[in-house]
């Protein structure tokens, strides 16, 4: 197979690959470095490949965390795995690599890799763009889940506000069921904590391991019980009010007559939606919306943009308002099947 030669680019597999040497969040066969910006797993694919093939595997430490959790330790234990600090830099012949922060996940990264000449190319990972440094670049691979102008929330209310009082509201009758991603769980509980909400906490096992990772890199969460648990159990069949939290994947598994609230980024009309008598869905996201993306684009100051074909969003129109908004040259990658160019 023909190793590419471009200083970045999409390959088909999902790999974004930075300058000579580094490919983040797939496996590529010609990069000797393999970065894991976040642990998603449409972030982590052929990461056994990876371990068993690449001289480093480098993330946070975080992300490392969650991986044994959501992963199992045996997994990273299969290859040389190196944890980064955010503002360390790592040199590789004639790059040099390094971590920012990117407010998505606990211990998500954008990453910078620059040459001897000085270019900068930065992947952005997937980010919100409160609290995420924007980095100046010539080329900048970015995301593009919310990539198109349709994709705006310009809500009066904070989303956070109403699930609160959504939160509160259901407190008062009983459990309220919460479902999300992992990540945005236990962002939700954090600002449940912070809002002074003092029910306890109910989940599952992964559910819970996932959040003491993240008490552990310093977010407060509130008082965790594990489902299986006597006390747990006894709050639910006295349906004493408590939160109960649930993966995304489980949400057909409870009776309708429930308080349900099921947050999702795909929500741009309202704040919050009501679906039936106590169910509701509330627009909270871990990704820029439209108006977030071409943000970081107009304060980076790049010279070539690509966004990230390969996931979930709206690549190729982003790339196409890139260049109509900025005149920056903006490309989707990888090119979609459907196209001819």
């Amino acid at each position: 197979m023909t190793c590419l030669v471009a200083n970045a680019s999409v390959t088909q597999r999902g790999a974004v690959l930075l300058g000579k040497h580094v490919a983040c969040d797939a496996f590529d066969e010609c990069k000797p470095l393999r970065v894991v910006s976040h642990a998603h797993a449409d972030h982590m694919v052929g990461l056994k490949q990876s371990l068993a093939t690449c001289e480093k595997v480098l993330m946070t430490k975080a992300t490392k965390d969650l991986i044994d959790v959501l992963r199992g330790p045996s997994l990273l234990a299969k290859g040389f795995v190196e944890t980064m600090e955010y503002g360390q830099i790592i040199k590789y012949e004639d790059e040099q690599l390094t971590f920012f922060k990117a407010n998505h996940i606990l211990g998500a990264s954008q990453v910078l890799v620059e040459d001897n000449e000085g270019e900068r190319i930065v992947f952005t990972g997937d980010f919100k763009i409160d609290d995420t440094p924007v980095l100046e670049a010539d080329v900048l691979v970015i995301e593009a889940t919310y990539g198109s102008p349709r994709c705006i929330r310009s809500f009066e209310t904070a989303p956070e506000d109403l699930l609160v009082s959504l939160i509160q509201k259901g407190l008062k009758d009983g459990p309220v069921n919460i479902f999300g991603y992992h990540g945005k769980l236990q962002e939700i509980m954090q600002i449940v904590h912070d809002a002074g909400v003092q029910a306890p906490m109910l989940m599952s096992e992964r559910i819970y391991h996932v959040s003491k990772v993240c008490e552990k890199h310093g977010m407060r969460l509130g008082r965790l019980f594990l489902t299986e648990e006597k006390e747990a159990r006894e709050m639910l069949q006295k349906n004493s009010s408590c939160l109960v939290f649930h993966h995304m994947n489980s949400r057909g598994s409870l009776a309708d007559d429930m308080f349900r609230i099921y947050v999702s980024g795909w929500e741009f009309n309202s704040p919050c939606r009501e679906i039936s008598d106590k169910e509701y869905v509330v627009a909270l996201s871990d990704h820029s919306d439209f108006d977030g993306l071409t943000e970081y684009v107009e304060r980076s100051k790049p010279k070539l943009v690509i966004t990230d074909n390969h996931r979930v969003g709206h690549a190729e129109t982003f790339a196409k308002q890139v260049y109509t908004r900025f005149g920056i040259p903006a490309v989707a990658l990888p090119k979609s099947r459907f196209d001819s160019a």
